[in-house]
């Protein structure tokens, strides 16, 4: 299923901008625009931003799930899967994310809210993705080609069903938030 409007058009470039603006008010009042919030989770003191992005995943799984079951959705796009592509830009992201302390989505809310230093990383990232617009060609080559599996689900690689993950995957994570909160709630 698509959008009754293109993307390219004013109406379609106008929901764009309206659905940003409400991810970003989201993010805010989640409090994942506090640079403290995301600090303190690498220090293991706030969980805030785990519990977010475990909810956003667990919403938007189940909702495109539920979308594909119905028929609402054409089919699945996945990217390809490039073990050491994956593994590199984990660990660029997490060194990123430790010292600015902001994700890029969290970093852009941030700016919007007029945090000076979120705006300062948010150079970095702007000159971060030039430069890997401009090496693309080679990592494409030298990088992404290692460990290139293709296409791959975790339901195709496993030999598991969605409806058998998401049984799994369910009950996992509210384990996890009720974790979570105790050890906040021990923290004090």
């Amino acid at each position: 299923m698509n959008l009754p409007v293109s993307t390219s058009s004013p109406a379609g470039l106008l929901l764009a901008g309206l659905f940003g603006l409400i991810f970003g008010i989201l993010l805010h009042k989640g409090r994942v625009t506090d640079y403290n919030v995301i600090v303190n989770l690498f220090r293991l003191r706030d969980f805030t931003v785990l519990k977010i992005m475990l909810t956003a995943i667990l919403v938007g799984g189940i909702g495109v799930a539920l979308m594909m079951s119905g028929g609402l959705l054409e089919g699945w796009h996945i990217k390809e899967m490039n073990v050491l592509g994956v593994v590199l830009g984990g660990v660029l992201f997490g060194i990123g994310m430790v010292l600015y302390g902001y994700c890029p989505g969290t970093g852009v809310a941030a700016i919007a809210t007029g945090s000076v230093h979120a705006m300062v990383g948010g150079i970095g990232m702007i000159v971060g993705g030039v430069i890997y617009a401009l090496t693309f060609a080679w990592a494409k080559g030298s990088i992404l080609s290692v460990g290139a599996l293709g296409k791959l689900r975790l339901a195709d690689a496993t030999g598991i069903p969605d409806p058998v993950w998401w049984i799994i995957l369910v009950p996992a994570s509210l384990l996890v938030f009720r974790f979570l909160n105790r050890r906040e709630r021990a923290a004090g």
